[in-house]
């Protein structure tokens, strides 16, 4: 793989040059060392653990925002826009090889060398050329077994942003490249021993960008946690509204619910510029809400103040809140933006109190907590029956009964979930969370795809930065048969929710679209992604078993078809149409079909 890369790559130099488009890129190479041996050996057993290996290690490539350019033969050459994630990314590759290898005979086990430079490149739609790849290629060259080289520019960018250390090996000649390159070394046993790094940084977007982190509740009691929860959720959505910022979406900053927080490594993490944190006290009837906005790059707090007010004030308090946070954002910003942000649910508080309990119990996706989120929701449309969000909620607990296989009565529950559905769309034509969950339910339970997808399409108008809706289109794009807008709108609900702890949802979205588009390996190496994150997804392992069978992989296919059926002993191919979605296309459930039945699911 790496003469291959070098021979490519060569081909750059020449009169036509000067015509191609630059950037500056972190280039990443990688091949396994001793191939050639380890195919001397046994041909078979080396391709098969190949590819085995690759499904796992290419995903990381991707978590960490990098685009994969090459994977002939045994290597791996991929571009990206942080230097930081590239090395993060092979630090990665080279800890997860590591443990795959633990068990595997001396001989036959397979070790990344990783060479990473960072440099101008000549590219065009599908590949990237130049001296900048050369580099990192004859890095890769010269890097030990489950080791890593990088070149001075790398190094630079990176020294105190990684709980690694790298060894200094001096001015490096390196093959046809003119000028020596200052070169740095880590181990395999280096890696090893190094503690665990945080997690990858994202580049930050074009527009501000901030993300609302958990409240404390100060309230005395424990069980007001769901109202400063709310609270959250509530800010989160009027600042989403406003179209110029970017907002991180509430299941991604709740992941830091109950923690000690480092400011900076958050906005990494979540590649953000802005944080907001609170707290919220509730006694009697009085709410205040106190809040803290900090400039996540350099841990500087820009403003910070408290809102004190009756209970029936609530939503003018959390209007408050957000009103004075954009301000902070942008001084100049027409006060005409705040007020399109500005909203009140409902005028029932009681209902708006079951309301925000019934999202408590949503989020905890288990069957108990489901049939609870329910109950309270429609206690919330008794005491208000015009409350559009109470609608859209009860139609999404239908979505997640059938995706987990919760139904009991599929007609009936059909029947409800379109008319909660249909009634929260009526209710909420301007709110874009309402229509999202209504839109989405109306396609997955109740098959009116064409409504459904519309419906989704008008919340993404009203508020780009809902990740809900990016990912329900995604998944309304790849049931019309339109693979490659699916993986657009799966790809920017990532983007919107970085680390949600059911991201595998949204890969396993991945995952379908790829195996609908005729990529099998990159199917694949999204739904091990999400099989990572919930091994018994029985959506994730039926994607996987049909990919591994159309790319030819049949014992492997064989071995998730089994696992598939200890999850859902009752599932065949016969009865598929019951757990898949509204395919437009008659010959998409066909190919899952028959790719399933050739993974052995029983007729």
């Amino acid at each position: 793989m790496a003469r291959h890369i070098r021979e490519i790559l060569e081909m750059t130099e020449g009169p036509e040059k000067a015509k191609v488009p630059r950037r500056l890129a972190a280039i990443l190479a990688a091949d396994i060392a001793g191939y050639s041996a380890l195919m001397g050996g046994d041909e078979a057993a080396t391709v098969r653990d190949l590819k085995a290996h690759q499904a796992v290690v290419l995903p990381i490539v991707t978590e960490h925002g990098g685009r994969i350019i090459d994977t002939a033969g045994d290597g791996i050459l991929a571009e990206f826009p942080s230097v930081l994630s590239a090395v993060e990314c092979a630090v990665a590759i080279q800890r997860v090889m590591a443990q795959r290898n633990a068990d595997v005979e001396e001989n036959r086990r397979m070790r990344f060398r990783i060479g990473i430079n960072l440099g101008d490149v000549v590219f065009d739609d599908a590949r990237i050329y130049g001296d900048g790849v050369n580099v990192a290629a004859r890095l890769e060259g010269i890097a030990e077994p489950g080791g890593i080289c990088i070149s001075r520019k790398v190094y630079e960018d990176i020294i105190g942003k990684m709980q690694l250390a790298f060894v200094d090996a001096g001015e490096q000649q390196l093959k046809n490249i003119a000028q020596p390159v200052r070169v740095y070394r880590i181990s395999g046993d280096q890696l090893e021993a190094a503690r665990a790094t945080v997690r990858p940084a994202l580049a930050l977007p074009d527009k501000p960008s901030i993300a609302v982190l958990p409240f404390t509740n100060l309230s005395g009691d424990p069980e007001q946690e769901y109202f400063a929860d709310g609270m959250v959720e509530d800010i989160i959505s009027g600042l989403s509204r406003i179209r110029w910022l970017f907002v991180i979406a509430r299941n991604s900053s709740f992941t830091y619910k109950g923690k000690a927080v480092d400011v900076k490594q958050v906005g990494r993490e979540l590649g953000v510029r802005y944080l907001l944190e609170g707290s919220v006290r509730k006694s009697a009837n009085r709410v205040r809400i106190a809040g803290q906005l900090i400039d996540a790059s350099s841990g500087t707090h820009l403003w910070a103040d408290r809102f004190d007010g009756a209970l029936e004030d609530v939503f003018e308090l959390q209007d408050q809140v957000t009103a004075s946070v954009v301000g902070a954002i942008a001084p100049k910003l027409e006060q005409a933006e705040i007020e399109r942000a500005r909203r009140k649910p409902t005028e029932s508080l009681d209902a708006y109190d079951h309301f925000l309990r019934g999202l408590a119990n949503f989020y905890k996706w288990t069957r108990e907590a489901n049939a609870e989120a329910l109950r309270l929701f429609y206690k919330a449309i008794e005491l208000d029956p015009d409350f559009s969000a109470a609608y859209a909620s009860a139609a999404a607990c239908f979505s997640v009964r059938k995706g987990f296989g919760w139904i009991v009565n599929q007609e009936q529950e059909i029947t409800e979930a379109g008319r909660l559905a249909r009634r929260a769309v009526q209710l909420g034509k301007d709110d874009a969370t309402t229509l999202a969950l209504a839109g989405y339910t109306l396609a997955n339970v109740g098959k009116e795809l064409d409504d459904g997808a519309a419906f989704l399409d008008r919340a993404l108008l009203i508020n780009p930065n809902l990740a809900l809706g990016w990912f329900g289109s995604g998944r309304a794009k790849q049931w019309l048969g339109e693979p490659e807008r699916a993986i657009e709108r799966f790809a920017r609900a990532m983007r919107l929710s970085p680390i949600d702890p059911f991201t595998c949802f949204m890969q396993d979205g991945m995952a379908h679209a790829h195996f609908f588009a005729g990529r099998y390996d990159e199917a694949l190496s999204w739904a091990m992604m999400a099989l990572r994150e919930l091994p018994h997804s029985p959506a994730a392992l039926r994607i996987a078993a049909a990919s591994c069978a159309l790319a030819g992989r049949g014992e492997e296919a064989k071995k998730l078809a089994g696992r598939l059926l200890e999850i859902d002993p009752a599932l065949r191919v016969s009865s598929l149409q019951n757990v898949l979605g509204p395919y437009r296309h008659r010959e998409h459930p066909e190919k899952y079909a028959n790719a399933l039945r050739k993974a052995g699911v029983p007729e």
